[in-house]
């Protein structure tokens, strides 16, 4: 049996808030099994690895011996989460959302145990609500108290629209808690809000309010905006293995280290021994490696992930990538640019005319692949490592 301390030390990696402090301690010495869930809208068909920051600490409550209950949004879905957003989000149609919702509950249990999760809809309460049961929860909150989040402020203030149905849509997510009578609620730091209401909703109807845990939003390949697949800076769970381990190696190596906090499973004290090694003289790749080959292990398998290592390797000429990799961050014109511009741009080429004469030569690649089109446009909230020759290399990170 684990200790409190150690639980907590787990749980609490890589997390953001623990609200109210010393809540999760209190709860777990309660020496029961608590009630954890974290909710997804399936505004995507596919899941990226981002997303499972948030699944990968349900994995840890699972390993302590905790329920875990991953709640499909297929009733909020249909609102759009308004957290973040400078605009009305477009509605899914029933249609969507269900195909989407379809996919999640395949792809979750690459890493949950299936036998140990709870998947709920939270269509299965909150569609059978009738408009005075709406109406009756609505009255739980104040538009005063709705308009004080930052993103509906900001748009207040702007002129910007703000639809009624989005304000409904913190009262539905903390009706879920209700709903489940949740002990503990996982969410990103944007839905710090939303579970708060959780926590008042549960108290006006009668249960002990939810522990709130949030974590920060995982930074996508380029290393600054938030791991999204409209940015086109993320690593999809679906990606294929080679790409998969080409996306990780390309990122910094400081934001390494923040990937092997919130997205390995190794121990701590394991990653932090990984660090003095890197501090003592090893070579930062051979670390991005080990991380590249967890990753994809999880997704694919261990072969698989050997196999995208050696591909990786021989791609880049048995290991002929530099000790140091410039790192470069461009400006794109209207969300793209050209592969000649940005070749010039990096200083890798003289010229516009010198990049086509090198991807004519075939001396041009992207994460080990060969450029051969001149016309290529490349998106903004992309990083890859770029390469020219034998001997010129460089992690352009695309904004």
């Amino acid at each position: 049996m684990t200790g409190i301390k150690e639980q907590i030390a787990e749980l609490t990696r890589g997390t953001e808030e623990v609200l109210p402090e010393g809540g999760l301690e209190a709860k777990l010495k309660e020496g029961r099994t608590l009630i954890v869930k974290a909710g997804f809208d399936p505004t995507a068909p596919d899941l990226h690895i981002g997303h499972t920051v948030l699944i990968n600490k349900m994995r840890q409550f699972q390993q302590f011996g905790h329920e875990v209950v991953f709640l499909i949004g297929d009733f909020t879905g249909m609102i759009g989460d308004p957290s973040g957003k400078n605009a009305t989000r477009p509605a899914l149609s029933p249609e969507e959302i269900k195909s989407n919702a379809e996919t999640y509950e395949k792809q979750i249990f690459r890493i949950l145990d299936e036998d140990k999760t709870r998947v709920e809809f939270n269509s299965n309460w909150m569609g059978k609500m009738d408009a005075a049961g709406l109406i009756k929860l609505a009255a739980h909150h104040t538009v005063a108290r709705m308009l004080e989040r930052d993103d509906f402020s900001k748009r207040y203030k702007g002129g910007e629209p703000i639809s009624i149905h989005e304000l409904l849509y913190p009262l539905v997510q903390g009706y879920d808690s209700v709903a489940l009578k949740a002990d503990v609620e996982l969410g990103g730091t944007d839905q710090k809000f939303n579970l708060l209401v959780g926590r008042q909703l549960q108290q006006d109807f009668g249960q002990k309010p939810q522990i709130v845990l949030t974590t920060p939003l995982l930074e996508g390949l380029d290393g600054v905006q938030k791991m999204s697949k409209s940015l086109g800076n993320y690593v999809g769970i679906t990606d294929q293995p080679g790409e998969m381990f080409g996306k990780i190696m390309s990122i910094s190596d400081d934001l390494m280290w923040r990937y092997f906090e919130v997205l390995s499973f190794r121990s701590l004290n394991d990653i932090n021994a990984l660090k003095k090694s890197v501090a003592g003289g090893m070579n930062p790749r051979d670390a991005k490696f080990e991380l590249g080959q967890e990753i994809v292990a999880r997704f694919h398998s261990e072969a698989k992930a050997a196999g995208a290592k050696q591909e990786f390797v021989s791609r880049f000429q048995q290991g002929a990538l530099p000790e140091e990799i410039l790192e470069v961050t461009l400006e794109s014109q209207a969300g793209k640019l050209g592969i000649a511009h940005l070749l010039k741009d990096a200083g890798l080429v003289s010229s516009t005319s010198d990049a086509f004469r090198m991807i004519k030569q075939g001396a041009v690649r992207i994460d080990g692949q060969r450029v051969e089109d001149r016309s290529l446009q490349l998106d903004a909230g992309t990083t890859h490592i770029y390469q020219v020759g034998k001997r010129k290399f460089a992690r352009v990170s695309l904004t």
